[in-house]
C-alpha cells in the first residue's frame, strides 16, 4: 500500500477506480504517458522539443494552474501521485508541494503527498542529481453529499505524475464552455514562486475573482520571448490573453535593447496570427529593487547561501545601460512605447504597468523575501489588484468588454 497524506484522518470507504485521462484535466496543454503515470505538460510536445535548457523543461512540467476536475457525488477522493521535488544544495529544504481541494469554486482544504523523487541542484557548480523515491497518496474525505464540481489543484512547484484516482462514487469530466478561458504567460512569479498553495498563486486568485478558467503558462526562469512560447500562445484556445514581460530578460541578461523591441513585436505578431481580436494585455514588470536600475545577470547571493538562506542579487553595472543592457526601468519605457504604437491599429491591445500590482510603496510594507519573488501575502495582493484593474467593470477583461 502506498503511503498516504490524509486531510481528515477518516477511515477509507469502498473505492471506485477511474483512469486518469486528459479529459479529467484543466489547465494543461498536453499530457505524456510515463512509466510513473500521466504527466501533465504546459507546453505541447513540439514546443518541448525546442526547449533549450533544463530549467525551462522542469518549469513547464510543474503543473501550475493544472487541476483534476470532476463532477461527482463522491464524498471521498484519493489521488496517487509520483512527484519530483527540487532542493538546492546548501539551502534549507523547500516546503512540500500542496494539493488544494476546491468544491463548487471554494477551496475547502489542502494536503501534501509523501514520497517521490528528489532533484538536488547545486547553485555553485550547476550540477544536478536525482534521488528516486516511491509514489504517494493524497486523500480527501468529508466532501459534501450530492452532485458537485470538484477540483484538485496540483502543486505549482513540483513535477507531478498522476498514477491513479479513486472515489466512493462515479465521476465524470466537468463540461467545458461554461466560463471564459484566460491564457496567461509570465515568469516564476506567475508560476507561483513562494505562494502558499496552487490555488493561491496570484493568477489563480485573479482567475477566481474574475470568474474565468485559467491556463497558466508562467515558467520559472522561462519568460524569454521564445518563439515556441509565442506559437503556443497563438495556437492555444483562449478568450483572454495576457503576457507579463520583463524580469527574466533582465536577470538572465538575455538580450540588449536593440533586440528587445523587435522580439516583443514578434511575440505580439505571432499571438495575433491566431487571436486577431482577442483582448490581449501586456503587463510590465513588478517593482524589484535589485534590478530597477541595475542590469543582470542575477545570481544567488553567496553570503546568504553560507548561512543557509536564499537571496538574489544583480551583478551588472548601471553604467552598462548606455550600451543597451536591460533593466526593469528600460523595459517599462520600451513596453510603453511598443504598446502605444500598436494600439493605434489594435483596439483590443492593452497595457498594465506592473507597479500598479506591486510598487515601491508595497516593497516597504511587503518586501520580497529573497529579493526577487513575492511571498504568499504579496501573491494575494497582486491577484486582488489584477482582478480589480483587469476583470472588474471598465477593465480590459471585463465581461462583455470584448
Amino acid at each position: 500500500m502506498n503511503p498516504r497524506s490524509d486531510a481528515s484522518g477518516a477511515a477509507g470507504p469502498e473505492w471506485t477506480t477511474t483512469p486518469v485521462t486528459p479529459q479529467l484535466l484543466r489547465g494543461a496543454l498536453d499530457t505524456e504517458a510515463t512509466p510513473q503515470g500521466l504527466l501533465p505538460h504546459r507546453l505541447p510536445a513540439w514546443a518541448r522539443a525546442q526547449v533549450p535548457d533544463a530549467q525551462l523543461a522542469m518549469a513547464e512540467s510543474q503543473p501550475s494552474g493544472v487541476r483534476v476536475a470532476l463532477r461527482t457525488r463522491a464524498t471521498a477522493v484519493e489521488l496517487d501521485v509520483h512527484r519530483t521535488t527540487v532542493v538546492y544544495r546548501g539551502a534549507p529544504p523547500r516546503p512540500d508541494g500542496v494539493y488544494d481541494l476546491v468544491v463548487d469554486g471554494r477551496r475547502t482544504c489542502s494536503a501534501t503527498a509523501p514520497g517521490g523523487d528528489v532533484l538536488v541542484l547545486d547553485p555553485a557548480t550547476g550540477g544536478a542529481e536525482t534521488r528516486p523515491g516511491p509514489p504517494g497518496t493524497v486523500r480527501f474525505t468529508g466532501l459534501p453529499a450530492g452532485d458537485k464540481d470538484v477540483e484538485i489543484w496540483l502543486p505549482h512547484n513540483e513535477t507531478t505524475r498522476l498514477v491513479a484516482l479513486r472515489t466512493d462514487a462515479p465521476v465524470a469530466p466537468v463540461p467545458t464552455g461554461g466560463r471564459r478561458v484566460w491564457l496567461h504567460h509570465g515568469s516564476s512569479i506567475s508560476q507561483g514562486s513562494n505562494a502558499a498553495s496552487p490555488s493561491t498563486t496570484w493568477p489563480a486568485l485573479a482567475a477566481a475573482l474574475g470568474g474565468v478558467d485559467l491556463v497558466n503558462l508562467g515558467f520559472g526562469g522561462g519568460a524569454m520571448l521564445d518563439p515556441f512560447t509565442a506559437r503556443t500562445l497563438r495556437d492555444a484556445p483562449a478568450d483572454l490573453i495576457s503576457v507579463k514581460i520583463g524580469i527574466n530578460l533582465v536577470n538572465a541578461d538575455l538580450m540588449r535593447r536593440r533586440a528587445f523591441g523587435p522580439a516583443v513585436h514578434g511575440l505580439l505578431d505571432t499571438i495575433r496570427e491566431g487571436h486577431p481580436t482577442t483582448p490581449l494585455l501586456v503587463v510590465g514588470p513588478l517593482h524589484c529593487a535589485i534590478h530597477e536600475d541595475t542590469p543582470g545577470p542575477g545570481a544567488f547571493d553567496p553570503e546568504a547561501l553560507r548561512v543557509g538562506e536564499v537571496r538574489f542579487r544583480a551583478t551588472g553595472d548601471p553604467a552598462e545601460r548606455a550600451a543597451g543592457k536591460l533593466t526593469l526601468g528600460v523595459i517599462r519605457t520600451e513596453l510603453d512605447r511598443i504598446v502605444a504604437q500598436r494600439a493605434a491599429d489594435d483596439p483590443h491591445l492593452y497595457h498594465l504597468d506592473g507597479r500598479e500590482l506591486y510598487g515601491e510603496a508595497d516593497e516597504a510594507e511587503l518586501p520580497l523575501p529573497d529579493g526577487l519573488h513575492p511571498d504568499a501575502e504579496t501573491h494575494r495582493r497582486i491577484g486582488e489588484r489584477f482582478a480589480a484593474r483587469v476583470f472588474a467593470a471598465g477593465g480590459p477583461f471585463a465581461a462583455g468588454a470584448a
